[in-house]
């Protein structure tokens, strides 16, 4: 079972550049898929991008294609999403979020999920 905990929000300037991470508490996280969605005020929560569990294969919404990046270092129980070029629509809580499908790209394909971390970007 995986405990998920974000860290690396804040507040960013428009064009700024922020590297939020997720560790997995304690556990290992060989065999999870792991997504990253962010939810604006009022909004939906979106899906943003995911990763496979060994790396090899990424995907990302085309909104953040070319700005967002994710990776991660399976020897540190640790998935990162690299953001940058950050714009004020960008500004949301940001969650991070596992399961054991090979693909998955809506938030009810996630049984586990973090707490969430914000991101705000001033204009």
């Amino acid at each position: 079972q995986a405990q998920l905990v974000e860290s690396g929000g804040g507040l960013v300037q428009a064009g700024g550049s922020l590297r939020l991470s997720c560790a997995n508490s304690g556990r290992t996280f060989t065999g999870y898929t792991v997504g990253w969605f962010r939810q604006a005020p009022g909004k939906d929560r979106e899906f943003m991008g995911a990763i496979s569990w060994w790396g090899g294969t990424t995907s990302y919404v085309d909104p953040i294609k070319g700005r967002y990046t994710i990776f991660r270092d399976n020897a540190r129980n640790t998935v990162y999403l690299e953001m940058k070029s950050l714009k004020p629509e960008d500004a949301a809580v940001y969650y991070c979020a596992a399961t054991s499908l090979a693909t998955a790209t809506v938030a009810r394909q996630y049984p586990y999920w973090g707490q969430g971390t914000q991101v705000t970007v001033s204009s």
